[in-house]
């Protein structure tokens, strides 16, 4: 047998609810005041015992049943609808006998069924305020009619009646237009909301993504809004309403010169030691009085994509250069290894293997160029880092041939990497054969060293126990063509720095760690894929 859901109403917003227990102690506060009336005031009331009597035990009863409709108001049940209905009709039951009792229309008693019928429209959002006001004018005529029979009413009063009736419907048709027009503007109100909460939010998101420092100050040179990049160029956390010219005066200056000429003095400026940025105002509203925003462009970005931009434009001309070298290259070689098969002078045979070792040397260029292409072309696999070094040791000592326990694997990450296999083994051939090359390749002269960062990062150092770099050609290292090795290409490094980068990976040189040799640190994950480095807590 299936289960059967029966789909309730849906549930009226709390703000309804919140309504109709203010319109219910109005109710309250009206029975109570013709309780007190009959009581305190009986004679001036013109009542005679009797009539006295049924006006004060309406009254009282009228005041009982307000009081006790808090209860089902505090339970919300039964459902909205129904309980408005009840109070409705208990006032147009109450006010009509209590009418009747004190001299009928001369009394003015009905006038008072206004108020609850424009509360019942405003309540309900006009959407049965007519309803009421049709059953009021049935009550109130109803009520006419049986003095007319049974007392002393006048019919010509039936005139005043009607009047009043119409005044119900007036005043039932007003509120439910002006429930109409509430209703709209609270949903206009509500969509204005969450689009100003949505624009917020993107606002936010744009901002925190933004690669450029973004300041939003007021037209008093308030901080009102900063993100996270603004912090790391200024090198300070702020918090929001924080005057711009008691925590950055120098860029207070230049905004102060840019409000009042429409132009800064000098585009860059310099933050810190190495740091500069680069400086944009933008107004708020077309007026600056009302405020600006404040872009800061880190130059050492700016720099990197256009050498990014030329190494690339550079890469393809040198890969189309080397590809055509390469013909001509191999039939020289070709050539000289048969004229060292025919020349028997000594001194021919020199000049000869002279012209061979460069074109190998050449060659070798070439090769190196061909495989900057390969950086385009990474396909990152995630492994265990560990087991990874130990298969490439074993490798790298039986092609090269070093000594048994010249370089040793130290260091036991819990986790993996994601990096191209064939990228990082070429990486490390590298690394490790520079080593070798500078070392005392005595063992332990070279140090694979796997460790983690603070910021939770995998980071893989290159030690070898040489004499190191000096600090002059140390911001070298990674140019291309930049060697200190007689025979060196000047390409190892630096594509090994673009492999690197290519597996969003940062390779840098540092001071020796563990021995005072040259150290060449691998940072795995550190770069995402556009180039953006990205630190702790980004």
């Amino acid at each position: 047998m299936q289960n059967v859901t029966i789909d309730q109403p849906d549930s009226p917003p709390v703000d309804f609810w919140h309504s109709l227990h203010y319109f219910n102690l109005y109710r309250l506060t009206l029975a109570s005041f013709f309780v007190f009336l009959a009581g305190a005031f009986a004679s001036s009331l013109s009542l005679n015992p009797e009539n006295w009597m049924a006006f004060f035990s309406i009254s009282l009863l009228y005041a009982t049943v307000a009081a006790l409709s808090f209860i089902p108001l505090k339970l919300h049940w039964p459902r909205f609808n129904l309980q408005l209905a009840g109070q409705i009709v208990t006032d147009i039951i109450a006010l009509n006998v209590l009418a009747y009792i004190n001299e009928g229309m001369r009394s003015s008693v009905g006038l008072l069924l206004m108020v609850s019928l424009a509360a019942a429209g405003l309540i309900s959002r006009g959407r049965i305020s007519l309803f009421f006001a049709a059953l009021t004018s049935i009550a109130a005529l109803l009520e006419h009619t049986y003095e007319v029979l049974h007392g002393d009413a006048e019919v010509g009063q039936y005139v005043q009646v009607g009047l009043l009736c119409m005044a119900y419907f007036a005043v039932a048709w007003l509120a439910h237009t002006m429930a109409k027009y509430a209703v709209d503007s609270q949903q206009l109100a509500q969509r204005r909301g969450r689009d100003l909460v949505s624009l917020s939010e993107a606002n936010r998101l744009v901002m925190r993504d933004m690669q450029d420092g973004v300041l939003v100050i007021d037209g008093e040179g308030v901080i009102m809004q900063m993100n996270a990049r603004a912090e790391q160029l200024l090198r300070k956390t702020i918090d929001s309403k924080s005057p711009l010219s008691a925590t950055f005066p120098i860029l207070f200056g230049q905004y102060a010169l840019w409000k009042q000429s429409g132009s800064s003095s000098r585009n860059t400026i310099q933050l810190d030691v190495g740091l500069e940025a680069r400086l944009r105002f933008v107004s708020i509203e077309r007026d600056a009085a009302n405020g600006a925003v404040i872009f800061l462009e880190d130059m050492r970005r700016v720099r990197a994509e256009a050498q990014q931009i030329k190494l690339a434009a550079l890469g393809r001309l040198t890969a189309n250069i080397a590809h055509e070298v390469r013909n001509p290259l191999s039939a020289i070689s070709y050539a000289t290894e048969l004229l060292q098969e025919e020349a028997g002078d000594v001194r021919h045979q020199r000049l000869l293997q002279i012209v061979l070792d460069n074109t190998q040397r050449i060659n070798q260029i070439v090769q190196d160029v061909m495989q900057l292409n390969r950086r385009d072309r990474a396909q990152p696999e995630v492994f265990d880092l560990t087991i990874m070094l130990r298969t490439f040791v074993e490798e790298f000592n039986s092609a090269e041939r070093s000594g048994p326990g010249v370089i040793v694997v130290a260091g036991e990450v819990r986790g993996e990497v994601s990096f191209d296999r064939d990228h990082l083994r070429q990486v490390l051939w590298n690394l490790c054969r520079n080593a070798l090359r500078y070392g005392s390749t005595l063992p332990g002269s070279v140090l694979l060293l796997a460790a983690s960062t603070e910021e939770g990062r995998v980071m893989l150092t290159v030690e070898d126990d040489g004499p190191g770099v000096s600090a002059d050609q140390q911001g070298k290292l990674f140019e291309p063509f930049f060697t200190t090795a007689p025979d060196g290409t000047g390409l190892g490094l630096y594509i090994a720095k673009e492999l690197c980068e290519a597996n969003g990976a940062l390779l840098e040189y540092q001071a020796g760690k563990t021995q005072p040799g040259a150290c060449f640190c691998i940072t795995f994950g550190y770069l995402r894929r556009d180039g953006e480095r990205h630190g702790h807590g980004e």
